[in-house]
């Protein structure tokens, strides 16, 4: 089957868009709807997980919209966050990221390669004696994290501020579409969200992360591309490997 239409669960690119040589080299068509948007959670919400901000020492981020809503929390709960609050990140990236909110200072500031297990390699034997709040989302993001923490003698708690909101998917003809991408776990809960009876028939699937392609498992769907891989580092590269196969 010729794949004339791919949609991608994820906003559209504003510049330098990696999917732009797949475009113009193949002919596809790419459009992009987000299945789903995350919003902070509110002050009345965050309290009934009964966590006290202050009783921690260090805070783990692998995400600049935990970041966010972290210290948007704060700000509504009128928490005034200790300077010697340690800073855990899984990336650089995520770490530079706080230097919109708090100053700089790489002393309390620690960051990642960008996998789960290095923030568990930084905490090390230098920094256990930390209690960690572990920032989460309360659609069981955070989970992978939650249980490596799990495995050590680290004292922690995690606490979601963030809340996911399903997108209305009815606009979407998906019979327009031979490939469809998903991202997130939450792209498939939002799509059997919108769609219970939701059927794959002949449409190909392509997944980001471990998380995404064992969801789609989950859901009895099957998936034909997985990123990243040594040979696809992202999606962007994996459907162009496929695509120069056909």
């Amino acid at each position: 089957m010729k794949i004339d239409n791919v949609l991608i669960s994820q906003p559209a690119p504003q510049n330098n868009s990696p999917y732009s040589e797949i475009i113009s080299k193949y002919g596809v068509n790419i459009d992009f709807f987000p299945f789903f948007k995350v919003e902070p959670l509110s002050a009345k919400e965050f309290r009934l997980q009964k966590i006290n901000i202050l009783d921690y020492t260090a805070i783990v981020f692998t995400a600049k919209t935990t970041i966010d809503a972290f210290f948007k929390l704060c700000e509504e709960l009128r928490i005034t966050v200790p300077e010697t609050m340690k800073y855990f990140c899984n990336s650089e990236a995520t770490a530079v990221y706080l230097q919109k909110h708090i100053v700089y200072r790489k002393r309390k500031i620690f960051f990642g390669n960008g996998s789960l297990q290095s923030i568990i390699e930084l905490i090390g034997s230098k920094h256990k004696e930390e209690k960690f709040l572990i920032a989460t989302a309360d659609n069981g993001g955070g989970a992978d994290i939650t249980k490596l923490f799990g495995q050590t003698k680290y004292k922690h708690d995690s606490a979601a501020f963030i809340k996911t909101i399903y997108s209305n998917l009815n606009e979407i003809d998906f019979s327009k579409y031979q490939m469809v991408v998903f991202y997130s776990p939450s792209d498939i809960k939002s799509l059997l969200e919108n769609f219970p009876e939701f059927k794959q028939d002949n449409l190909k699937i392509a997944t980001f992360g471990p998380a995404t392609a064992k969801a789609v498992n989950e859901a009895g769907l099957e998936a034909i591309i997985n990123a990243p891989t040594p040979q696809a580092p992202s999606i962007a590269k994996a459907l162009q490997l496929y695509f120069d196969e056909k």
